[in-house]
């Protein structure tokens, strides 16, 4: 009998999932995809198979009182529906915190559970939403493995010049440091390297993860070195609804000078900046605003791109000098608009694309005369959990 495992991806109000088979040699190839939008309101589940054919659907009617572990054991019940000849061996989670000792993705057990509820401080807006699927099924499921991924993990080796904030030490020793996030992208497009472009992977790369999400990883030799985000996924680029670095003195003066109290400054950053907030509410999909004629779109646009080069000239720096610039991401890997200026901005670094490649992106993009290789490479963070969770949930006990 063949295994198969289970990904989930949980926020506040939707759980994405995918469900992987496991072949020879432990080769993992997906099966099916999708997600539970709509969470606490009128819940949608869709799950597709890998050419996007509807493989089951079901809608809630508003105020049902779906909860989320009721949602959980619907989802639970659909994949052992669709398993056929395969069993279902593990369930594999994105977890966004690990904190500063959690280095690499590790099997769930009680202890390791508390101890990721207590870094919830670092993470309000996404641990406990990451961690509620994790008790739902060690209720349901108990002797069902489980495996925590950590968007944070993949930074770990950075230098700590790089991770250390300019302030007393007891805040350092506190938990108070630059983590990076969007981790299992930056592993999964290493691995990817290594395999399309292997001179490439062992330079100095910058990889920019461009989605309503949006933060840029400098690498060297497959091994994060740098990156925008800090100690919060608020930090950095300009991102959908995030405002990205920011003077802290701003938010100084909003507390002391307007009154604003943590719970707005809370929304202010994470709900109503970033591109919606510059183009005056006009949306933070970029694809609208690049439809847009309106001034205050464009304007978010060149705010986004601005952003981005200036972080890319400071990882360059980091790095000692630039070999490669890959993209991915919803933003990423479809808007050829976004890549063009960003690579305008970077031609001081040697970066010349090539137009037509750029239009149909499949891998490499740069022109033959560019002294930077420019690609666009599809993130996969869902593999990547698959991957963890079949070396190490299939492996040694959970001593739960």
């Amino acid at each position: 009998m063949t295994r198969a495992v289970l990904t989930i991806n949980a926020g506040s109000s939707s759980l994405k999932f995918a469900l992987f088979r496991e072949h020879d040699e432990r080769r993992l190839a997906p099966t099916s995809r999708g997600q539970i939008e709509g969470i606490g309101t009128a819940p949608h589940f869709l799950a597709k198979d890998p050419d996007g054919a509807v493989l089951g659907e079901q809608r809630w009617p508003p105020g049902g009182g779906q909860t989320h572990e009721a949602l959980l054991n619907h989802l639970l019940g659909w994949v052992d529906s669709h398993l056929g000849d395969s069993e279902l061996a593990g369930v594999g989670h994105r977890v966004v915190h690990g904190g500063p000792m959690h280095a690499k993705p590790e099997r769930v057990t009680a202890g390791l559970l508390r101890l990721l509820e207590d870094l919830t401080p670092l993470a309000p807006l996404h641990q406990p939403h990451n961690l509620a699927p994790i008790r739902a099924i060690a209720a349901a499921r108990p002797d069902l493995p489980q495996v925590a991924c950590f968007d944070t993990a993949f930074h770990h080796t950075m230098p700590a010049v790089a991770t250390r904030f300019a302030l007393p030490r007891e805040y350092e020793a506190a938990g108070v440091r630059r983590y990076g996030f969007h981790g299992l992208s930056y592993e999964f497009i290493a691995g990817r390297l290594r395999e399309c472009a292997p001179a490439l992977a062992s330079g100095r790369v910058i990889t920019a993860h461009l989605g309503n999400g949006a933060s840029l990883c400098a690498m060297r030799d497959g091994r994060s070195v740098d990156t925008t985000m800090g100690f919060t996924a608020l930090d950095g680029l300009v991102m959908g609804t995030r405002c990205g670095a920011i003077d802290p003195g701003v938010l100084l003066y909003l507390e002391q000078q307007r009154g604003t109290t943590p719970a707005q400054l809370e929304d202010l950053l994470y709900h109503r900046s970033g591109l919606l907030g510059v183009s005056g509410g006009i949306g933070s999909d970029m694809r609208m605003l690049l439809e847009s004629a309106d001034s205050r779109a464009r304007e978010a646009v060149a705010l986004f791109v601005f952003r981005i080069a200036r972080e890319a000239g400071a990882l360059a720096s980091s790095l000692g000098g630039l070999d490669g610039l890959v993209f991915t991401a919803g933003i990423g890997e479809h808007a050829p608009e976004i890549r063009a200026m960003v690579c305008d901005r970077l031609g001081w670094l040697g970066i010349r694309l090539d137009a037509a490649a750029n239009a149909r992106p499949n891998g490499r993009i740069s022109a033959a005369d560019s002294r930077v290789e420019v690609w666009v490479i599809p993130t996969d963070e869902e593999a990547m959990i698959a991957r963890h969770t079949v070396d190490l949930a299939l492996s040694a006990p959970s001593g739960r």
